[in-house]
């Protein structure tokens, strides 16, 4: 059964990486999209190689920072194939930095983008997946919103949150038929790794940030390829599944962090028994 045939799908951050791939995975299956972007130049470059616009194929510029930019891409989306059926809030971006010495305006702008972009996705398309009888939404987080390093605090906030925010809409959303799923992968083949070079501020990184990032960029140019991550993400959507990873070394990291907070709780609660 392939349950994306013929249905209408927005994707957010098409023109590059993932989002490249989920399009190009949709439309192997059947399904129409819309793409969107904030990279014009980029979005161009994308539909050429996808064969150019067409009656399943299309694209906005849209900057998902801005809820008016989204509701306009959603409204363009209707216009121009009649609904809605998926979501995909996959744009996003990467920032290293320490703590005490990131600035604000950084802070600012990837919560904007990593957090309040799937927000504003869920929020405007939510009405119109429902109008459409039901459907799928897509979240993009990463296995960052599951486990942690060093020197990534602001990008392990915003891919926590999303993993969160995803686990509880999901509850709701599955009473409409919305198909709700979060997408955790780790080193997957893209530019989020210099996606940090367009921060607001001019901040110059110290050695231990850049450090790891140059690390960072090592392993994405190495991970695994967007296509196949793709491929897995329909497949597990169309299963129904809450969460997709991609990496089995980092399995072991669920188990790490599943112990460390069970030890947690139960030291709380032996301190309890005993001190009241």
């Amino acid at each position: 059964m392939n349950p994306y045939k013929d249905k209408i799908a927005f994707v957010t951050g098409a023109a590059s990486g993932i989002g490249y791939a989920l399009t190009e995975a949709l439309l192997s299956k059947g399904a129409k999209v819309m793409m969107a972007d904030v990279d014009g130049p980029g979005l161009e470059d994308a539909i050429a190689k996808l064969g150019g616009a067409s009656d399943n194929l299309s694209s906005t510029l849209c900057d998902v920072r801005d809820l008016e930019a989204v509701k306009a891409a959603a409204d363009l989306t209707v216009e121009t194939f009649g609904g809605v059926n998926i979501v995909m809030n996959n744009a996003g971006v990467g920032l290293a930095g320490r703590s005490g010495k990131t600035p604000i305006e950084d802070w600012r702008w990837i919560v904007d983008i990593n957090l309040m972009g799937v927000v504003h996705g869920v929020e405007v398309f939510t009405p119109l997946i429902s109008k459409a009888s039901g459907g799928f939404i897509l979240n993009t987080a990463s296995m960052a919103g599951h486990m942690t390093t060093e020197y990534m605090p602001p990008y392990h906030a915003t891919k926590f949150a999303v993993v969160g925010y995803t686990e509880s809409i999901a509850q709701e959303l599955a009473k409409k038929n919305i198909t709700v799923t979060t997408l955790c992968p780790t080193w997957v083949k893209s530019n989020i790794a210099h996606s940090g070079d367009n921060r607001p501020s001019a901040s110059i990184l110290d050695a231990a940030t850049s450090s790891a990032l140059t690390m960072t960029q090592d392993l994405v140019s190495n991970g695994m390829e967007a296509s196949c991550l793709a491929d897995l993400t329909l497949a597990m959507m169309a299963e129904g599944r809450l969460h997709v990873f991609n990496d089995p070394e980092a399995r072991p990291m669920i188990d790490i962090r599943a112990k460390s907070l069970a030890e947690d709780y139960d030291a709380a609660l032996a301190w309890l028994e005993t001190h009241s």
